[in-house]
């Protein structure tokens, strides 16, 4: 039965049999191929998002080597740093405790939370997933029952399954308390995202314009001397230039450092006070199929990332 599926999805791509499904079928097919057949699926999702053959053989573009990764280099370490919890112990097994925002408490589960405990300010993050994060800028505003709602909802996601992205599969659902970052101008802190190749870092991804919830509306690369590079939709990049960080040498010394180990990872800085802060370690940057990279992107990144063996 097996071998009968992988003939047919050769043999059509998929193609045909989708498009003729409704919405239901469509995201069960879907759901069938990421859990059996991730490179199937893969391939699937990747002609869906940009319109051609994903090439795994002799991948040149940066989603293509991403993607590569994905399936192909599964390093215990990525998994370990790509955990939210796990990270820390990994920096702070490197000499990097200073870098890494209070932690405040972990929890297997919201129940576990103490809310009185915590000061006005704080932050909630699921350890196992992207995007799972509730910010707290007061307490006493807070609607404690559907934080708890909210965690205990994302901590049962697999994000292995409902986005592909392979090397989560192995992380234990946690939920992990951390200080609020107040950058005393009342905005979310900007985030600096060093794309990092083999331990080198190479420009700074800046995401600015956040809302209460950390979600981000503009985003500019930069080179090291600060100059904008076009390697994002200029649609979205954000309308002023975004100040150098004070941090800046501090921010690519410690990126280097923990990158060392993988040849490709987003290392995810603030700036707050003049001090470097990291926030997370990104191994597949929108579920490695983002096609809001330019094509200049895709091709100096693809050219960067000099894939291992496979692991």
């Amino acid at each position: 039965m097996t071998a009968l599926i992988k003939k047919l999805y050769k043999k059509t791509r998929a193609t045909y049999y989708y498009y003729t499904l409704n919405h239901s079928l469509k995201g069960r097919y879907e759901n069938f191929l990421l859990q059996f057949f991730p490179r199937q699926h893969a391939e699937f999702r990747y002609k869906r998002v940009f319109g051609r053959e994903l090439n795994l053989e002799h991948p040149v573009t940066f989603s293509e080597k991403l993607i590569w990764l994905n399936l192909f280099w599964k390093h215990p370490l990525k998994t370990e740093c790509g955990d939210k919890y796990t990270m820390r112990l990994y920096v702070e097994k490197l000499g990097y405790r200073n870098v890494l925002p209070e932690l405040l408490g972990v929890y297997n589960s919201s129940s576990e939370i103490d809310f009185k405990a915590l000061p006005q300010k704080f932050v909630l993050k699921c350890t196992h997933g992207c995007g799972c994060n509730i910010i707290c800028t007061n307490k006493d505003e807070l609607n404690q029952e559907m934080a708890r709602q909210r965690l205990d909802a994302w901590l049962k996601i697999d994000y292995s399954k409902s986005a592909g992205e392979l090397h989560y599969a192995s992380m234990k659902p946690r939920i992990i308390c951390e200080e609020f970052l107040d950058n005393l101008d009342g905005k979310q802190p900007t985030d600096f995202k060093v794309f990092c190749f083999n331990g080198k870092a190479n420009c700074v991804f800046v995401a600015t314009d956040r809302d209460p919830h950390g979600h981000t509306d503009k985003y500019d690369f930069y080179d090291f001397n600060w100059n904008k590079l076009p390697y994002y939709k200029s649609s979205l990049n954000a309308d002023r230039e975004i100040p150098k960080p004070a941090s800046f040498c501090e921010i690519i010394e410690i990126a280097e450092t923990l990158s060392k180990p993988f040849p490709f990872v987003r290392m995810d800085f603030y700036n707050i006070k003049g001090k470097a802060i990291l926030g997370e370690m990104t191994f597949t940057p929108s579920g490695c199929m983002s096609n809001d990279f330019t094509d200049l992107a895709q091709q100096t990144f693809g050219s960067l990332l000099v894939l291992p063996k496979p692991v």
